[in-house]
């Protein structure tokens, strides 16, 4: 019996099971590599050739969603608009937790569909079903999209985009060229911050208009001794423009002075 062991030792060490199972990750990480690569190189057809077949052989591999994500960019850079839009709809199925890619997927998708939206049923639909998507950036899209066929499905969208800094330009345009009025004003429209600067010993104070939009380009306009002091009095730069919407035309959001200059912020 032990001489036996002895023969046996050696072909159990040597079984080829540890690599079988290792085999499968390896590959598909082969596979998304190879894939990127030609996606690099601008290879669409061939790399969403390899994102198909890790997605057909390896569908459980931590690199699947990403693969069916590429996939669906390739075809969309490779034109075939069609298949594209199927894709992106594939993946934010199958991977609805992925946030951010699942953000790109939508608005790509809708891009797809804006493209098709003449010659597809398909694309018309799937442009009015995202009008009721939860986020408002893919709602705007895609009665932007409607806006160009004069789809009036897409008006209360594109009124609504008019609250918006990042859309109103855009959604106004829209409606003017839908023929349509449009019903709301940019809540920034008509507000500036007026920075008023001071330096000390000097008779005249420099003044200076920035867009409601643009709040955040105050801080540029302050010294870092300032900053540390507004960061100390819990006056944020970031919110600026919540701030300045919230409170009439004439109020002082603050006033800072570092020694050498100062420098007040008012709504106007």
């Amino acid at each position: 019996m032990n001489l036996r062991a002895l023969v046996l030792l050696p072909v159990l060490v040597a079984s080829p099971e540890p690599a079988f199972f290792a085999a499968p990750g390896g590959a598909a990480e082969a596979l998304f590599q190879q894939a990127r690569d030609l996606r690099f190189a601008q290879h669409w057809y061939d790399a969403a050739a390899c994102y198909r077949k890790l997605l057909a052989d390896y569908p459980d591999s931590s690199r699947a969603p990403d693969a069916s994500f590429w996939l669906a960019s390739c075809l969309e850079q490779d034109q075939r608009w069609d298949e594209a839009a199927a894709a992106y709809t594939a993946f934010l199925t199958r991977y609805p937790d992925q946030r951010l890619l699942g953000r790109e997927a939508k608005l790509n998708r809708i891009r797809c569909w804006g493209i098709r939206q003449w010659n597809s049923i398909g694309a018309q639909e799937g442009l009015v079903e995202a009008l009721g998507d939860p986020l408002a950036e893919v709602r705007t899209a895609a009665a932007l999209q409607l806006a160009r066929r004069k789809d009036p499905r897409a008006v209360p969208v594109l009124q609504a985009g008019l609250q918006s800094d990042a859309s109103f330009d855009a959604c106004r345009l829209a409606l003017l060229a839908m023929g349509v009025q449009p019903q709301a004003a940019n809540p920034s429209q008509g507000r500036f911050l007026v920075v008023r600067i001071r330096e000390k010993g000097q008779k005249d104070t420099v003044t200076i208009r920035v867009a409601l939009g643009l709040a955040r380009a105050v801080s540029g306009y302050l010294s870092d001794a300032q900053l540390k002091e507004a960061h100390a009095r819990g006056i944020h730069m970031n919110r600026l423009m919540e701030q300045a919407l919230d409170v009439p035309k004439g109020t002082e959001l603050f006033s800072l002075n570092d020694g050498k200059s100062t420098v007040a912020v008012t709504v106007e």
